[in-house]
């Protein structure tokens, strides 16, 4: 879909990496707060924003403090939405 490696929780894309960048789904209620940390920004692979999505540059994640709670973020989200019926 985006041309990097993503990580499913319930079958929900969580995170994931494009090149060096993080991308982390934080969902609609936590995105202009996920916006608002450091070394974040809209994730707009397309060329426009898609909302609930945001990329993390490196220095954001170069601490593993800094990278555990950014995966908390996307796994938390992905942990509330119902699983996803698997497809045959």
């Amino acid at each position: 879909m985006f041309g990097g490696l993503a990580f499913l929780v319930r079958g929900h894309m969580s995170c994931g990496v494009v090149g060096e960048t993080l991308m982390v789904r934080v969902g609609p209620e936590q995105y202009t707060d996920a916006l608002a940390r450091p070394h974040a920004r809209e994730m707009d692979f397309t060329g426009r924003a898609l909302k609930g999505f945001v990329y993390v540059a490196p220095i954001g994640v170069s601490t593993a403090e800094a990278l555990k709670r950014w995966l908390e973020l996307g796994t938390g989200y992905a942990r509330q939405l119902p699983p996803k019926k698997k497809s045959d």
